[in-house]
């Protein structure tokens, strides 16, 4: 008999069976971007009916089978419409090539794990092999794509676009690359995993703060890759970043799903398996070599999740580890971090100041969380007038729900704090702090 589901089980259920059904047929039929397109329609078929029918017993199966089939359908489409009979005539149908049982679709290995080695092929650039992986392998729209990469949508969409053609045109084998030709992909394999990760940790839009599926399917492809290469430091710093800054997720929202930041969570609700094992994958990675930028994120997330309070963090040793990690990449979050790393340690208006040198770099400067980041200083100076402004600049700047009801009422405290001050009446209203669990 066939399960039933919400609608959201089925769509958590579509979501993460999507790269797999995508890896399977490109594996049986090659054309990525066909193949892509085909898997989109057995996944609207299977969204329209599965909460009215039920869901089947073998719900991968039954992707696998309406989009090969569904792709079959495009391929004589195409075929058709450029009247190429000579070439039709010769060439055989995918349904007519061998190909493995759709109950049987994974084989020896994860299709998904090749999809990924495959998206980050060396024809194509980094940005794009980055950008083909989330849209494919992590089932991001290309606005939150866009986002991520601090580009404009359209920009974006003809990256996607051409992506897809140059994959269709290389004729790439769909199977795992080996020895230098993995070495070659796995930075950019890599990278777009920690995307993928942190639009599930930190959504850009939507009702909620967290993607719990994306951050989730990204530990999972994290360990997967982990296992293939289990010597590499980074890979093994990526995974150890993840499981200590996902260990704060059941802490991170209140029972309304409002965002509850790091200094005010309970820490007993933190992932102690997590921990642990981010910790000790971060300290053997470290022991072996120097440390990758993978490897110093994680070391910092470690300092902050062994931390009894927050009171007890070593912001120090944060500051000094950031500073590390700014001379391996020219990233802007890592300035930002660093910058609050700073305020922390040596007080607001060493922080501000560095913010002051971020106002100039487009990546960032129309960023929310440059704008949280320098209102929460400021807050700390007592500019409290100040402060409010930079809360509400960082509210319209952000996309995700939470987040804003967040800053507005940061926005919104400090309002009520200058009137009580007028009125030489105490300010009434709770004192959040803000929230740098975003920013580490």
């Amino acid at each position: 008999m066939p399960d039933t589901g919400t609608d959201t089980d089925t769509e958590d259920l579509l979501r993460r069976l999507a790269p797999q059904v995508l890896g399977a047929v490109v594996r049986r039929y090659g054309n990525f971007d066909t193949a892509e397109d085909a898997t989109q329609e057995a996944l609207l078929a299977a969204a329209t009916q599965w909460p009215k029918d039920g869901t089947p017993g073998n719900p991968l199966a039954w992707l696998i089978t309406v989009a090969s089939r569904r792709l079959t359908d495009l391929l004589r489409s195409e075929q058709a419409r450029r009247r190429r009979e000579d070439t039709v005539a010769s060439r055989t149908l995918p349904d007519q090539r061998p190909a493995p049982a759709a109950d049987q679709p994974a084989a020896a290995s994860d299709d998904t794990l090749i999809l990924l080695f495959m998206c980050c092929h060396p024809a194509l650039s980094p940005a794009s092999q980055i950008a083909l992986t989330l849209r494919a392998v992590g089932g991001l729209t290309t606005a939150e794509i866009a986002r991520a990469f601090l580009t404009p949508e359209a920009t974006m969409t003809r990256r996607i676009t051409r992506a897809k053609q140059r994959v269709k045109d290389s004729g790439l084998p769909f199977a795992m690359p080996t020895g230098p030709q993995r070495a070659q992909r796995l930075d950019a394999v890599l990278h777009a995993l920690y995307l993928i990760f942190n639009e599930g940790y930190a959504s850009t839009s939507g009702p909620s703060l967290h993607r719990a599926e994306l951050s989730t399917e990204a530990i999972r492809l994290a360990r997967v890759v982990h296992r293939l290469l289990p010597d590499d430091g980074e890979t093994t710093g990526l995974l150890a970043l993840m499981l200590l800054t996902d260990a704060r997720r059941p802490a991170r929202t209140g029972p309304d799903g409002e965002l509850i930041p790091m200094a005010e969570q309970d820490r007993t609700l933190w992932n102690t398996g997590h921990i642990t094992e981010g910790v000790n994958l971060v300290t053997h990675a470290l022991s072996h070599g120097p440390p990758g930028p993978y490897q110093l994120q994680a070391a910092i997330a470690a300092l902050h999740d062994e931390a009894p309070d927050a009171g007890a963090t070593d912001w120090p040793q944060i500051t000094a580890l950031y500073e590390l990690l700014m001379r391996l990449t020219d990233n802007p979050m890592v300035k930002l971090n660093h910058a609050v790393a700073v305020a922390m340690t040596h007080g607001p208006h060493a922080g501000l100041t560095l913010l002051a040198h971020l106002d100039t770099d487009q990546r960032i400067a129309t960023d929310h969380r440059l704008h949280a980041v320098r209102a929460h200083l400021l807050e700390m100076t007592g500019d409290h007038a100040a402060a409010r402004d930079s809360y509400q600049a960082a509210a319209r700047r952000t996309t995700n729900l939470p987040q804003q009801r967040y800053l507005h009422t940061r926005a919104a405290r400090l309002t009520s704090h200058q009137a009580a001050r007028r009125n030489h009446e105490p300010p009434g209203v709770p004192g959040v702090q803000t929230g740098r669990d975003d920013l580490e």
